[in-house]
């Protein structure tokens, strides 16, 4: 199975390239300048250069905040250019695999969020990411929309990350405790992205594969206790540790409102896919081994 990957530097991306071989895939990721969702023009031409089985759409603008303030920029990559992707896939008979975000909630739920729950985003990033779902939909049947939540992984900048660098200079340090979500592997998630790229593959015609589905680490957290279980893991790997204080979102204004529950039901993908993402604590310890280790190399070097 061959899979072009629309992306290059991104956590899922890189995931997908480290998974790919073990199971029996070929990976290859396109990114700028080769590839541009903000010029998406010839696209259709550039994806149809290759001879693949699925398309992965794995770029997109991510800054929640920043998008705030540059809306149009996050409509062109999270909105237009998801369709534009989708469209090409389209003319080219190949199925896309797009993927979505927990943010197309607002978060008032008690429960975790199914596939047709009702969407209501509370900013732009979450907007334009929903605009794109509907983009991808509107362009055929062929693809399947995963959405997922609270990416972690030891690529790139993400909580995990962030947390082991703030605890390198702080004895405390503050984080929401009111926000609750289900934390994801990028590694994790790259193995139930090619899950679901084999089922498209094998089953080109069967419209149950296909849809919306949810896709997250099993189990759930806020952030304060993500960011303990962090601490935890980098205890036990000789990283830097801090007290973690709970606090509330009000004390943490920013520009983007987040969900206050962003869990995901993924009880659909299971059935469906066969696909169930390991217990995120699990997947936790690994990915801050492989951060912590990759501090100390830095460390070592002259």
């Amino acid at each position: 199975m061959r899979i072009l990957v629309i992306g290059t530097h991104g956590q899922v991306a890189r995931s997908l390239v480290e998974r790919a071989p073990s199971r029996g895939a070929t990976v290859v990721t396109m990114g700028r300048p080769e590839l541009d969702l903000l010029h998406p023009a010839n696209l259709q031409d550039t994806l149809g250069q290759a001879e693949d089985d699925v398309i992965v759409n794995a770029a997109a603008y991510t800054a929640v905040d920043q998008a705030e303030r540059e809306p149009d920029l996050a409509e062109a990559i999270n909105a237009t250019g998801a369709g534009a992707v989708a469209t090409a896939a389209a003319a080219l008979g190949i199925p896309v695999v797009h993927l979505s975000t927990d943010y197309v909630f607002d978060g008032t739920a008690l429960d975790p969020y199914t596939e047709g729950a009702p969407t209501c985003p509370l900013g732009i990033y979450g907007a334009t990411k929903l605009r794109g779902e509907e983009a991808v939909a509107r362009a055929g049947p062929n693809h399947a929309i995963l959405r997922t939540a609270w990416i972690y992984s030891p690529f790139g900048t993400n909580f995990v990350r962030t947390m082991l660098r703030l605890a390198a200079g702080r004895e405390e340090i503050s984080v929401v405790a009111d926000q609750v979500g289900s934390p994801t592997s990028a590694l994790d998630l790259a193995d139930g992205i090619l899950d679901v790229c084999r089922n498209l593959v094998a089953h080109p015609t069967e419209p149950t594969y296909r849809g919306i589905f949810h896709i997250a680490g099993t189990g759930s957290a806020s952030w304060a206790e993500l960011a303990s279980e962090v601490f935890v893991e980098s205890a036990r790997h000789g990283g830097p540790t801090a007290r973690v204080r709970p606090i509330g979102t009000a004390e943490y204004p920013t520009p983007a409102k987040r969900p206050g529950n962003s869990r995901l039901d993924c009880s659909r993908l299971a059935a469906v896919h066969g696909v169930v993402l390991p217990p995120w604590r699990s997947s936790l310890g690994t990915c801050v081994r492989r951060l912590i280790e990759d501090l100390q190399r830095q460390e070592l070097q002259p």
